[in-house]
């Protein structure tokens, strides 16, 4: 079965991402085509970048970065839930994505962004995608864009809107797709 890392790429302690990541994963349980591994940047803990050597040498120096190099190695694919700041992707996003490179190479990612306005953090997703194409990353042609979410997030958990699961069902087919006919770069 694929292997499908959920990775939450919020670091705030009260971000809304984990409800949202939590969804998405029990989503992609349910869906069927993957073995589902969630995983939270903010329970990680990168310190930033501090590895002597580029990480495309892949000598990594540092334990937390050969866990992490662990953790994204026993990935099939990879389903990013990023939150949207000043029109962007986070800084510690970023950051864990820059602290590897081979074991990114050939992934099929999706991405489920989300903001409190109504762009659902479109243009984060957008702004990522060249990074994840240059890792030789392989994008899913649909992502998943959640509007409002301070309106979405509360002591229950995530309330999803109507049609959402449907969006991220079409991702997931993507993703899925990928891994089994993956395009070339």
């Amino acid at each position: 079965m694929t292997r499908l890392l959920v990775i939450s790429a919020a670091t705030r302690p009260t971000s809304s991402g984990r409800p949202v990541a939590e969804w998405v994963a029990g989503q992609a349980r349910d869906h069927g085509a993957f073995e589902v591994a969630p995983v939270d940047l903010a329970e990680l803990a990168l310190p930033f970048l501090d590895e002597p050597e580029y990480a495309s040498t892949g000598n990594y120096a540092h334990q937390h970065t050969r866990d992490w190099s662990a953790i994204v190695d026993s990935a099939d694919a990879v389903l990013f839930v990023l939150p949207m700041y000043n029109g962007g992707f986070t800084a510690p996003f970023k950051n864990a994505v820059d602290f590897l490179y081979r074991e990114w190479q050939g992934k099929p990612v999706g991405l489920v962004s989300y903001s409190a306005g109504g762009t659902g953090g479109a243009p984060a997703a957008r702004m990522l995608l060249p990074v994840l194409t240059q890792l030789g990353m392989l994008p899913a042609e649909r992502s998943v864009a959640i509007a409002g979410i301070n309106g979405l997030v509360g002591a229950e958990g995530f309330n999803a809107p109507e049609g959402l699961a449907a969006e991220l069902a079409g991702v997931l087919d993507d993703v899925a797709a990928l891994v089994k006919e993956p395009v070339a770069a």
